[in-house]
């Protein structure tokens, strides 16, 4: 539930135009729904500032359309990993869905997250890494960070990245997505105070073993501020950015 939504309840309640009785039954489903195949946690939001984001593979369309109903009567919804079966099947019953097919994601945001000072750059060395770089633009947005997009500025080109310099020096932290032999993350943590988190990507040849060489590669780097998360995960990425991005501009976590 979106802390916003509690506090105009209980602002309603201390003046009268709710009774108690009213704001129990809305706060019923804290701090769990049970929907029988899921269990949707409306409590995330006053844990961690932002909610619940719903992994859609392995879910059927039928099912991500009922839990995104219910999650935005609670609050935005994200939802991510998501085929074009079930991006269909939101967009006909969710008319309101914005949905990004690069990221394979969806946002529903009847409470549109006030954007935070700054920006957070999300980097990737080749345009095949751009569905994972993509899904971390996305969950940043949803969450109220800025972002700087910073695409196609690979290691085989360097004189590309060095150009971004001045964006890539700006930013609060920052997002780098490479496969192959995933040098990327090194290098731009190499040029930067801030701190840089690495996602390798399962782009590359047999011998990048699906991004075990680009994840080995990051893991083994000499440059000081680098951490990383999995292959792909553009979205933990993300969240790790968010929170170094809400500390830098003064919010509570």
């Amino acid at each position: 539930m979106d802390p916003r939504l509690i506090e105009e309840l209980l602002r309603q309640v201390a003046g009268g135009a709710m009774a108690p009785e009213e704001a129990m039954a809305r706060l019923r489903d804290l701090p769990f729904e049970d929907l029988g195949f899921a269990k949707i946690d409306h409590h995330r939001p006053l844990r961690k500032g932002y909610p619940e984001t719903i992994f859609c593979s392995g879910k059927t369309p039928a099912q991500v359309v009922e839990i995104a109903a219910r999650m935005k009567a609670h609050g935005n919804v994200l939802g991510t990993r998501c085929s074009d079966a079930v991006l269909n099947a939101v967009a006909a019953a969710h008319p309101e869905a914005a949905r990004n097919e690069t990221a394979r994601t969806f946002t529903i945001l009847p409470h549109p997250p006030e954007m935070l000072e700054g920006y957070v750059a999300v980097v990737c060395a080749g345009t095949s890494d751009l569905p994972v770089a993509e899904e971390a633009a996305v969950t940043l947005e949803t969450m109220g960070c800025r972002v700087e997009r910073i695409n196609d500025v690979g290691v085989a080109g360097i004189h590309r990245l060095f150009e971004q310099r001045p964006k890539l020096e700006g930013a609060n932290a920052l997002i780098v997505c490479a496969g192959m032999e995933g040098a990327l993350p090194s290098v731009v943590a190499g040029l930067v105070r801030a701190p840089c988190i690495g996602v390798p990507t399962s782009v590359g040849y047999g011998a990048s073993f699906g991004g075990v060489a680009a994840l080995l590669g990051m893991l083994n780097s000499c440059a000081s501020g680098l951490t990383v998360v999995n292959i792909d995960n553009g979205f933990g990425a993300a969240c790790a950015a968010a929170a170094i991005h809400r500390i830098a501009n003064g919010v509570a976590l």
